[in-house]
């Protein structure tokens, strides 16, 4: 590199002059394959012509030897001839750069670096070996521009020295996404679009299939390596997919390093290979394939070898056949093969094409020789050419125009160029964008002002196709999406199935038509290619320890949380009132639990709420009916009535506590139940206070006692205590109301609905008074228990109360530990079970005598049981 750094500094930026001379005279001349036109303004190329070449060891005490190239590319040839057709087509356009004439110099590279570094140098320096200047070495430059060069990696070596002097290139083929920095390669365009818009169309083809598993092989160098290294870096950020493996493919056959790769392509449970690789590399690569035929691949090919003809034979499409391939964008070229047709391998040295590169071309294509042959090269052979041969009764590919991908890329960087020039002709003197508004002229113009022309250039080709360059000198991305049809008789088709291309608005767009995509499989449908299948609804992925990102297994959600989607990562918890379905993929309202009347238990205390209520009816209907029966009234019939009353009220509050929790049943089933036993309980207390009151007047002077147990105070006492309970209620309700509440706390799969209490103590002196009176009627009942028979009641008092205190006793710790709807139950078995207890004590042996035993139900009787006792 430093020995060509050296030799084009001496060669093109020093040549030799001094004061006594007016000319430039160049010290050496590389001796290249080339092909040259005249012109007022001359532009350069560098075309792939040859497929192989012999390039010497440089040496620096010995002459230097001439490569030699073999192998001719008649596709290479012809994308040539597309820029010689372009230049023609310009000059006899009136409307472009008219009274101006472009020239061209055209090199043959030979896929070889030194070759067309050595081109590189020649189209910058000139072929004259003196020419005159007007001061000191200075006017128009050999050339203004370059097209080419096809590789990368010949690309960024002669950008990088002509970048320096802005010397414009504008590639047709290198995409390398390293070529878009601008501080690098300051004069550097293309018209193709750069691998980073490739590597995001391949992703976009991954994607639409469903393709998370794949293969990268990539070919060594720099197009290969930076796309690699960009189609990783894509594909983490996307997320879309994994690598199962990336290797690099070895430059020439090397037989050990193919065997392994093919064999980690045949172990491998990718189905699709990525190959950004060129198509000598792909060659080598097939061979071993076929070796252990590695069948079922699905191949996604780079434009550098989609269309690649040798690849497409018999031999290999049972192999490659459905190849998706991402391809330069097809394009017209109207008056193309007219012009190619006129191509004569003439001696004549004013014709522009008696060169040797013509008449190779001519040797390859009617396999004969000119005598005598070009002396270093290895094509010649068979038969004379006679120059006069006709292209047109030859089948080649040559003459085919309708699949023009590198030619139409070749053909839009020349009118690039022309367009940059023609702009640049047309400046206004005065008025320029240079220093002190100056232009540049046609006997004076520099390369790098036609830089700054080709930045802002922007016209559109006869086939409808917008050209121009963004900050980074590369073209509006367009790609076509190819598929390799293996048809029925063994030939081959290589057919547009899609395009891909960038807009401003929306990003990437990809349009496939899936039904003219041709599969390789027996399915005939896309092959799946996935290192662990999606996870389905109601499942988490749950990543492999040491495995990418694509392997992994599903889990299933746990209770509470659910995924509604394929593939998800997290499962998310469901809102506070509903819980996961059984699947865990949706989330459901939770069950509300509530003591229903639709489930057993809840019927069973209905029952017996209206049985009760129901028992309480007909024993005052018995009462009412036997009123006036010494058993009715010896018992003092009117508090009697009040106690059945509240008792029938205590039976039916207990249905406020089954059913649906309601704001306005919160708020009474405690206030009814508060009341009514309190009303029931001083029943009970006023009545085992008049028993001791009557018993204690039977004795001598103990008649003054009756007076405060009339009618008109036994009310009232009943009314001033069942006021007070009722002020308790008045203010807790006020104060803290009960009201329904969702309780999530007792299950997570169902939500209980609960009347919360509001003031624990409101509901503690509710309780508590309830109990108080309970406690006090007890021990009066107590204490009258040995009275005499006729006053027996106070036994029945004091066995009631003895089953209401057990009963609310055992209420307190059950209540405390039942959690949701069996708290209510525990409170309506608890209001039940005291009601029955007071009804059947108090009011069994009554009903016994004044049903069953009438005959006892007289005042002789009641008295005489007490008499006897006496």
């Amino acid at each position: 590199m430093y020995f060509i750094l050296i030799l084009f500094s001496s060669s093109f930026f020093s040549p030799v002059s001094s004061s006594f001379s007016s000319s430039c005279r160049l010290q050496g001349q590389f001796h290249l394959n080339g092909m040259h036109k005249a012109g007022d303004v001359v532009l350069g190329g560098l075309f792939e012509v040859h497929f192989f070449s012999v390039f010497p060891e440089l040496s620096f005490t010995s002459e230097p030897q001439q490569p030699s190239c073999h192998g001719f590319d008649v596709l290479g040839f012809r994308q040539a001839q597309t820029m010689a057709f372009a230049i023609d087509e310009i000059n006899r356009n009136s409307n472009l750069l008219p009274n101006v004439t472009l020239g061209y110099s055209l090199y043959d590279n030979c896929v070889k670096l030194g070759i067309g570094f050595r081109a590189a140098l020649s189209l910058a320096s000139g072929r004259e070996e003196q020419f005159l200047l007007d001061k000191n070495c200075s006017g128009s430059p050999p050339v203004l521009g370059i097209v080419g060069d096809s590789s990368s990696t010949r690309s960024i070596a002669i950008s990088s020295i002509l970048g320096l002097y802005r010397v414009p290139m504008v590639s047709y083929f290198a995409t390398c996404s390293c070529l878009s920095d601008r501080q690098r390669f300051p004069s550097f365009f293309r018209t193709i679009p750069s691998d980073a818009f490739q590597v995001r169309a391949m992703l976009q083809i991954l994607k639409r299939f469903g393709w998370t598993w794949a293969g990268l092989l990539v070919s060594d160098d720099d197009y290969g390596l930076h796309a690699a290294r960009s189609f990783q870096t894509d594909l983490a950020q996307s997320g879309g997919g994994c690598l199962a493996y990336s290797e690099v493919l070895p430059w020439g056959n090397d037989p050990t390093e193919l065997r392994r790769i093919v064999d980690m392509m045949r172990k491998s449970t990718a189905r699709v290979v990525i190959v950004f690789a060129h198509e000598s590399h792909m060659i080598h690569l097939m061979e071993e394939v076929i070796k252990q035929n590695v069948t079922g691949l699905q191949w996604m090919a780079s434009e550098a070898w989609t269309a690649a003809t040798v690849l497409q034979t018999p031999r290999l499409m049972p192999y490659l056949g459905g190849t998706l391939g991402i391809a330069i964008r097809r394009g017209e070229i109207p008056g193309l093969r007219d012009f190619l047709l006129r191509i004569r391998p003439d001696n004549d040295p004013n014709n522009s094409y008696g060169n040797s590169i013509v008449r190779q071309f001519w040797e390859y294509t009617f396999q004969c020789r000119f005598a005598p042959p070009p002396a270093g090269w290895l094509d010649a052979g068979g038969a004379l050419c006679t120059g006069q041969e006709d292209l047109g009764n030859v089948e080649t590919g040559f003459l085919d125009v309708s699949e023009l991908r590198p030619e139409y890329n070749v053909y839009k960087a020349v009118y690039a160029l022309a367009y940059a020039l023609d702009d640049m002709l047309q400046c206004v003197p005065d008025r320029g964008p240079f220093s002190r508004h100056s232009c540049a002229t046609l006997q004076r113009m520099e390369p790098w002002q036609l830089v700054y022309y080709l930045e802002k250039v922007n016209f559109t080709t006869a086939f409808g196709d917008q050209v121009s360059f963004d900050e980074n000198g590369d073209a509006l991305p367009i790609y076509d999406v190819m598929n390799w049809l293996w048809l029925p008789d063994g030939s081959t088709k290589v057919q547009s199935v899609g395009v891909v291309k960038k807009l401003a608005s929306t990003g990437e767009e990809l349009i496939l038509e899936d039904d003219r995509i041709f599969w390789n499989l027996e399915s005939k449908k896309p092959p799946r290619s996935v290192c662990s299948d999606s996870c389905p609804p109601g499942t988490r992925m749950a990543r492999r320890k040491g495995e990418p990102v694509c392997c992994f297994d599903c889990i299933p959600c746990s209770e509470g949380k659910i995924s509604n989607e394929t593939g998800s990562m997290e499962c998310t918890s469901c809102p506070e009132d509903f819980w996961s379905s059984p699947q865990r993929d949706h989330c459901v309202p939770k069950r509300m639990e509530f003591l229903s009347y639709h489930e057993p238990l809840g019927i069973c205390l209905t029952t017996a709420s209206l049985l009760g209520t129901l028992i309480c009816t007909i024993v005052l209907g018995i009462f009412t009916y036997h009123r006036s029966t010494p058993m009715v009234r010896a018992n003092n019939s009117e508090l009697s009535f009040q106690l059945l009353l509240s008792l029938k009220l205590c039976f039916l509050c207990s249905l406020l506590f089954i059913g649906r929790p309601r704001l306005w049943t919160c708020q009474l089933r405690h206030a009814a139940f508060g009341i009514s036993f309190v009303l029931c309980v001083s029943c009970i207390l006023v009545k085992t206070m008049v028993v001791l009151a009557v018993f204690t007047a039977s004795k001598p002077g103990g008649g003054a006692n009756l007076k405060w147990f009339g009618a008109v105070q036994q009310r009232g006492t009943v009314l001033a205590l069942t006021s007070i309970q009722a002020a308790v209620c008045t203010a807790w309700l006020v104060s803290s109301s009960p009201a329904p509440h969702k309780n999530t706390q007792y299950h997570n799969d169902k939500i209980v609905y609960e009347c919360v209490v509001g003031s624990t103590v409101g509901f503690a002196v509710l309780l508590g008074y309830i109990g108080l009176l309970a406690i006090l009627s007890f021990l009066l009942a107590f204490l009258a228990r040995n009275l005499p028979d006729n006053f027996n009641e106070a036994k029945l008092i004091t066995f009631s109360m003895l089953i209401f205190c057990a009963v609310w006793v055992a209420f307190i710790p059950a209540y405390i530990s039942s959690p949701g709807k069996y708290a209510d139950a525990v409170e309506v078995f608890a209001i039940l079970a005291s009601s029955f207890g007071l009804l059947v004590a108090l009011f069994g042996p009554k009903c016994y005598i004044i049903l069953l035993r009438p005959e006892k139900n007289t005042k002789k009787a009641i008295m005489g049981r007490g008499t006897t006792k006496t």
